[in-house]
């Protein structure tokens, strides 16, 4: 043989050898796999044709009762302090003005001017002066107590005692649990509001699975399962950004599998305005729709923003039907007049209002315990 060949029969040798060595070495340099928790997900529901394939619906851990929940029954009764004290300048003024020895018509456009501005609407503050005017020729008002007496009565028939402001959260035949969907513009509330309606029903009794529709921001889907988990709920989530209707989907066959009482969804807020977001809202109603009715629609709003939170419940109410009003921060304002123009506007009560930052600080709203705040008594 030829010594080239010899050579060249080396060098090949020399390197297959040497690849060995160094595809072996490499092997021994990449890590072994980590154990990491297991996500354990329900089974997907069967989805409908126009909402998102994937949804990831996490089963929760197990419950962690850190607190629980104070009983839903007088909760506006022990908050009605704090009303009182944003709401006495109304009262105060009202009283002021009515208790006065002559009710001319400068005192009554005073009355009138105090109502606007507490928010109470044009109509509704028209409608209140009118009546007190005649109620006022006829009876006579010679002292503050009369004067409140005849204040008291108006108030509450325009408050109007006589509206259903029940919150249905069992169906009265027992098929399936009762659907909640929660809704609102951005900032007032609505994922915080879901994890007090929450412990309002779990302090009633009833069992609650969360519906995480809010699927544009991670933070709101965890702020609802940890709301859950503090009272025993579990929660249906997806992945961020996923369809929300599919999520809504998945956490009304997850209530109904569970036999629960109701199911709270939590919706992403969207501006009135757009009117593709409006459109998605439409749609996360109609997929609920295809396994069971949709009982309550609560509308949220923020009770500082008076009269624009009318503009925004207009929109909200041609899209899903309200069914009722669940008033945000009214511990923080001096309008709670809010409370009768958004029933005269929608012709649905307010049936929740918050007066406080506290897990327990949202109270089924009470007509004659409102009132009475607002006079201060």
């Amino acid at each position: 043989m030829q010594p080239w060949i010899e050579i060249i029969l080396a060098i090949v040798v020399l390197a297959g050898v040497g690849g060995a060595f160094f595809v072996r070495g490499r092997r021994r340099q990449i890590p072994m796999p980590t154990s990491r928790p297991v996500l354990v997900r329900a089974r997907p529901a069967p989805v409908p044709a126009d909402a998102a394939p994937e949804v990831a619906a996490e089963q929760p851990q197990a419950p962690d009762l850190t607190d629980t929940p104070e009983p839903a029954a007088g909760r506006l009764l022990r908050l009605r302090a704090r009303l009182a004290r944003s709401e006495s300048t109304l009262g105060r003024g009202l009283l002021t003005l009515l208790s006065r020895d002559t009710l001319d018509d400068a005192t009554w456009q005073e009355v009138e001017d105090l109502l606007l501005t507490a928010d109470v609407g044009v109509a509704a503050s028209n409608e209140l002066v009118e009546s007190l005017k005649t109620k006022a020729k006829v009876l006579g008002t010679r002292s503050a107590d009369d004067a409140r007496k005849l204040l008291r009565a108006g108030l509450l028939e325009l408050v109007d005692p006589t509206l259903d402001r029940t919150l249905t959260t069992r169906r009265a035949d027992g098929e399936g649990p009762a659907i909640v969907l929660v809704v609102g513009v951005n900032g007032t509330g609505k994922t915080t509001t879901c994890g007090k309606v929450a412990r309002l029903l779990v302090a009633e009794g009833r069992t609650v699975v969360l519906g995480a529709a809010d699927t544009f921001r991670a933070a709101a889907a965890d702020q609802l399962e940890t709301w859950g988990r503090r009272v025993g709920a579990q929660t249906v989530r997806g992945p961020e950004g996923s369809d929300p209707a599919s999520v809504a989907f998945e956490a009304v066959k997850t209530g109904i599998a569970l036999r629960a009482d109701t199911v709270l969804i939590d919706t992403a807020g969207r501006l009135h305005t757009k009117s593709g977001l409006m459109d998605e809202l439409g749609k996360v109603k109609r997929v609920i729709e295809k396994q069971s009715a949709v009982d309550e629609v609560l509308l949220v709003l923020d009770a500082t923003t008076g009269q624009n939170g009318l503009v925004q419940a207009r929109v909200f109410a041609e899209v899903v039907a309200i069914t009722g009003v669940v008033l945000t921060k009214l511990d923080g304002t001096a309008k709670g007049g809010i409370v009768i123009s958004v029933q005269r506007e929608l012709g649905v009560p307010v049936k929740l209002v918050g007066l406080g930052e506290g897990a327990d600080d949202l109270a089924p709203f009470e007509v004659d315990a409102f009132v009475d705040a607002l006079l201060g008594t």
